[in-house]
C-alpha cells in the first residue's frame, strides 16, 4: 500500500474510532440519566419533579418545594392532605392588613396551651420542624422525649413591635408564632428566657432548636437577635426575609 492509501486508511480508521467513542460517550450518558431518574424516584425527597410530602425524610429539593407554597393556600393544604398529617381549616376572617384568608390548624400537634389557626405554610413549617429538628433533639440532648411545645400566640393584628406606623407584623395574619419553652416527658421545663445562657444541655438544645427552624421556617429570630426575643423564638413565613436565621 502506498502513503497515501495508508492515510486514507488511517483517516478513516480515525473517523470510526472517533464515532465509536461519541457513541460509548453517548451510551454512558444515557445509562447515567436512566440511573440518576430511576434513584431521583426511590428518593423524592431530593426530586424537585416529586411532589411534597412530610412524611418523606429533608433532602436537596425540600425547601425549594416549601418555597414554590408559599403563596398558594392549595396546594399547601393538598402537602399536608398527601402527608397524612391531621389538620381542619376555618373561615377566612379579618379585613384589611389584618385579614386571615388562610386559618388552617394542626390537630393533634403538641402545643400548649392551645393549637392556634395559622397560616397553612406555617402549619406545615411546624410539622417538620417537630418531627425533624424537636423531638429528636430532645430525645438526644436531654435524653427525654418531647412532650409540649409552649407558645406565647400567633396572631396579633399588629405592626412589628406593637407601633402606630412601620410595617405590619407577620403575627397581624397570623403567619408566624412565637415558641416560648419546650416541656419534656420527664416534666422538665426548658424555657428561652430561663436556659439561653449558658454551655449546659438545655441551652445546646435550644440553639439546635433554633438552628433546625431554620430548615422549615423563612424567618428566625431567638434571643441572639435582639431583646425583645429574650423569651421567646418568633418562627414565620414571610418569604420577603427568607433565609434570616439569629
Amino acid at each position: 500500500m502506498n502513503r497515501y492509501n495508508k492515510s486514507r486508511a488511517s483517516a478513516r480508521g480515525n473517523t470510526h474510532f472517533a464515532a465509536a467513542r461519541r457513541a460509548m460517550g453517548l451510551l454512558a450518558l444515557l445509562v447515567g440519566v436512566i440511573a440518576g431518574w430511576q434513584w431521583l424516584q426511590s428518593h423524592p425527597q431530593h426530586s424537585p419533579w416529586a411532589p411534597l410530602d412530610l412524611r418523606d425524610p429533608p433532602g436537596w429539593a425540600t425547601r425549594t418545594k416549601m418555597n414554590a407554597m408559599l403563596g398558594d393556600v392549595s396546594e399547601c393544604r393538598a402537602v399536608l392532605a398527601r402527608s397524612d398529617v391531621n389538620f381542619s381549616t376555618l373561615p377566612p376572617t379579618g379585613e384589611g392588613e389584618c385579614a386571615r384568608p388562610d386559618r388552617t390548624r394542626l390537630g393533634n400537634y403538641p402545643l400548649s396551651p392551645d393549637t392556634p389557626a395559622v397560616t397553612c405554610p406555617v402549619a406545615v413549617a411546624l410539622e417538620l420542624w417537630r418531627r425533624d429538628s424537636v423531638a429528636p433533639s430532645a430525645l438526644a440532648i436531654l435524653g427525654s422525649e418531647l412532650a409540649r411545645i409552649e407558645h406565647l400566640g400567633a396572631y396579633s393584628c399588629r405592626r412589628i413591635y406593637g407601633g402606630a406606623d412601620g410595617a405590619w407584623s407577620e403575627h397581624a395574619t397570623a403567619n408566624a408564632i412565637d415558641i416560648a419553652a419546650f416541656i419534656l416527658e420527664d416534666g422538665r421545663r426548658v424555657s428561652v428566657l430561663g436556659d439561653w445562657d449558658g454551655d449546659d444541655p438545655e441551652a445546646a438544645f435550644l440553639r439546635a432548636v433554633r438552628d433546625g427552624a431554620c430548615n422549615s421556617f423563612a424567618t428566625v429570630l431567638s434571643p441572639e437577635y435582639n431583646a425583645a426575643h429574650a423569651d421567646h423564638f418568633h418562627l414565620d413565613q414571610d418569604d420577603r426575609w427568607a433565609g434570616v436565621c439569629r
